[in-house]
């Protein structure tokens, strides 16, 4: 006997077409790498966050997110100049929550994916800033005008960017 609650039939866990998930991975932290080579003014976007926090939305299971924010974090971490681990630690809170959040709202809406990517930006900053404090004894201030113009650049790319991820979805 299966018991359904009024919430049930709002929850859609999206499925993706193989390899797709590990080819956005692979691509957004190419571009990571590349584009601040021949833009500086591209080193302001962060991918690799933007696809945690997508594929943690859109797939609603907090041990996936978990898992996938670690793996992209420690991937990136091993492209960066950051002390190993450092995005590994943030970007696997943000799969977590984002995953959390994922289930309980509708996270279809471009508005609700602007807020949604400037608070997981913010998370994500964050975890950093006291990761680098606790752990490196590193004095990082939090609050920047460069971060505020980093989040709402970023969320503004993630409404685009996460239509175009949708793509990818299988019917």
């Amino acid at each position: 006997m299966e018991i359904h609650t009024q919430y049930d039939q709002y929850i859609e866990v999206h499925k993706y077409y193989a390899g797709a998930v590990f080819g956005v991975v692979i691509l957004a932290l190419a571009l990571e790498a590349l584009l601040p080579v021949y833009f500086r003014s591209a080193a302001i976007l962060e991918l690799p966050l933007l696809v945690t926090i997508y594929f943690g939305l859109s797939r609603r299971n907090p041990s996936s997110g978990l898992l996938l924010g670690m793996v992209i974090g420690l991937a990136q971490d091993s492209l960066g100049h950051t002390p190993f681990g450092m995005y590994g630690i943030a970007k696997t809170a943000v799969g977590f929550v984002a995953s959390s959040f994922g289930s309980r709202i509708d996270v279809e809406h471009p508005i609700s994916r602007f807020l949604l990517t400037f608070v997981f930006f913010h998370l994500h900053n964050a975890v950093l800033v006291v990761t680098n404090r606790l752990l490196l004894g590193q004095h990082e201030p939090y609050l920047e005008m460069k971060l505020m113009i980093a989040s709402i650049v970023n969320s503004a790319v993630a409404v685009v960017f996460f239509a175009v991820l949708d793509k990818l979805r299988k019917p």
